[in-house]
């Protein structure tokens, strides 16, 4: 007479242990991301563009004179100004949503100021329609602030994009 073999947790899968089973053919759980790793993150993403937009509007005033050569004429400070408050949208949204769609814009906005800031550091491209030329090729203090933080907020949120496509794996 046999006895019944009692059920492990791999038996959702239709598995048992029985007298000379193994669990080496069980594949291990999909790992989630910690509650608190996704805080961190959001944390250092969200004090990332919290300095960028610091920065960008404590810089503006002095970026007012220059100006494209196009109609409507378009400042270097009012461009600095936008990309403040677009920094700062991205900062409420990733508090505030805790949704990928708020790291997918964290990261277009912080990557794309840190790609500005490099492009016109090195290159001078010239301005083109109502935009300056914003070539400055000086590495000043708030300037590398602003770059480290761009890209501290960019590889941040693409963290929190690696950790939600693992939580949903992981759901699924």
């Amino acid at each position: 007479m046999s006895r019944p073999v009692p059920k492990t947790p791999g038996a959702s899968r239709g598995r048992t242990l029985g007298p000379g089973s193994t669990t080496e053919g069980r594949t291990a759980p999909p790992r989630t991301a910690s509650r608190a790793t996704y805080r961190l993150l959001t944390f250092v993403v969200a004090s990332g563009l919290a300095i960028d937009a610091y920065v960008h509007w404590h810089l503006a005033p002095g970026f007012d004179g220059i100006r494209g050569a196009a109609s409507p004429h378009i400042s270097q400070g009012e461009l600095f100004r936008l990309e403040s408050v677009l920094a700062l949208t991205a900062m409420l949204l990733v508090l505030r949503t805790h949704h990928r769609n708020g790291a997918v814009v964290a990261f277009l906005i912080a990557a794309g100021g840190l790609g500005a800031v490099l492009l016109y550091g090195h290159f001078d491209i010239g301005g083109f329609g109502p935009v300056p030329d914003m070539y400055e090729p000086i590495w000043y203090p708030e300037k590398t602030i602003s770059a480290i933080a761009e890209a501290v907020a960019a590889l941040g949120s693409l963290c929190l994009l690696w950790l939600a496509s693992l939580n949903s794996n992981a759901d699924s």
